[in-house]
């Protein structure tokens, strides 16, 4: 049996980090990861060039049953920590929208520099294609995993195994079972970040569309986010579907704001002077993709479609503004675990410290990234969590 100080299940971004600041400590690490790759996650993230973290990382960033968990590993390593880091490496990057921060190559860059943060003192090996079929404690309160590719042993075990979404790169519920095992209370998942589908007309709609996006403002009574929306041939996907997602429960209605940044029945009533002679289609297609505008025609005012500006009254060009600005639909559902980029819940926090991320319930067992119950919005939060958590436990194990 192989004995070592740490064990890390799961090779992704916080398996990786933790592994790196373990090893600079002087433990020896052994990091087994079930996929035949590591840091698959990494690689496809951001379209290939990883949104490793954001500029703006803030606690209200976070979704979680335990808000305040994310205080203090946020506070002592932060956005700027990372970003010395992937200086030290003279990755090149950019900013995009709201402070989020790419790869201006790949994701290859991201990966290889945690690899290289791991290979710095010899102390960590990584080990693939392994699956653990059980964990037990041995009399001298060891940890005793049990694998297709032999026993190991250790002191030290974190549990850096991801959650359930996108499955084909590793994903799967293997952390949830151990928590449980240890008597950890998980909270239910489900798929985060994910496209909405719908089973209605809507649907119809939405293939004709594929492809098509536009900037809006996604809502529900929970949430709003005011970011592009892409029709595709299952539903709408595009960052304000992904955020709304997190905050989105079957059988709910959601509201399409078409029109976030104008007063479009103020505007509607000011063409009907200038354009009277135009039908409404045609002043709309000045500002939106004419094959969006005759879908909604067919939605919303399918009766005056031939009718000119002019001929309509003030308030039924203010109905129709009405609609475009909260016009409602109720997804069927979304696209599940296949395409999500998180998995909403996991373990319960208020089991585990906050500043080394210890189980409360068995020393020596540690929990780090998205098999906790703490989800980050779009643009490089659930990367930040990544390698604060990771840190933590990097720091302790």
């Amino acid at each position: 049996m192989l004995q070592t100080d740490v064990i890390i299940i799961g090779a992704g971004a916080s398996g990786l980090m933790c592994a790196a600041i373990a090893a600079k400590r002087g433990r020896r690490v052994l990091v087994l990861e079930r996929a035949n790759k590591v840091g698959k996650k990494i690689l496809m993230s951001g379209g290939g060039r990883c949104n490793f973290t954001n500029l703006y990382v803030e606690p209200e960033n976070y979704l979680s049953h335990n808000p305040h968990f994310v205080i203090s590993a946020l506070s002592r390593y932060t956005q700027w920590d990372f970003l010395g880091l992937v200086g030290d490496y003279k990755i090149p990057y950019e900013e995009r929208k709201h402070g989020q921060l790419f790869c201006l190559n790949s994701a290859k860059d991201i990966l290889n520099m945690l690899l290289a943060e791991c290979d710095k003192t010899g102390k960590v090996t990584i080990q693939t294609s392994t699956e653990i079929a059980s964990v037990e404690m041995d009399p001298e309160g060891h940890f005793v995993l049990n694998t297709n590719q032999g026993n190991y042993r250790c002191e030290s075990l974190v549990v850096a195994s991801g959650g359930l979404s996108i499955p084909t790169l590793g994903g799967s519920g293997f952390g949830y079972e151990l928590a449980r095992q240890f008597g950890h209370h998980v909270y239910p998942t489900r798929a985060g970040l994910v496209p909405f589908t719908f089973s209605n007309q809507f649907k119809a709609v939405t293939e004709r569309l594929s492809g098509n996006a536009l900037d809006v403002s996604l809502s529900n009574q929970d949430a709003e986010f005011t970011e592009a929306l892409l029709f595709t041939h299952r539903g709408l996907s595009g960052p304000s579907s992904l955020q709304l997602s997190n905050y989105w429960q079957v059988g709910s209605p959601i509201y399409i704001n078409f029109f976030p940044t104008l007063n479009i029945g103020q505007w509607l009533i000011e063409k009907k002077q200038s354009q009277p002679k135009s039908l409404l289609r045609t002043v709309l297609g000045e500002i939106m993709a004419k094959s969006i505008v005759l879908e909604l025609q067919q939605l919303i005012w399918p009766q005056h479609s031939e009718t000119a500006l002019g001929q309509l009254p003030d308030a039924v060009l203010q109905e129709i503004a009405r609609q475009l600005q909260h016009f409602e639909q109720k997804p069927s559902g979304t696209e599940g675990y296949r395409t999500a980029e998180v998995t909403l819940g996991g373990v319960d926090t208020t089991e585990l410290s906050s500043k080394t991320m210890e189980s409360k319930k068995q020393k020596g067992l540690y929990f780090i990234g998205e098999v906790m119950d703490v989800t980050g919005h779009l643009g490089g939060f659930n990367f930040q969590w990544a390698w604060a958590s990771g840190v933590a436990a990097g720091q302790v194990v």
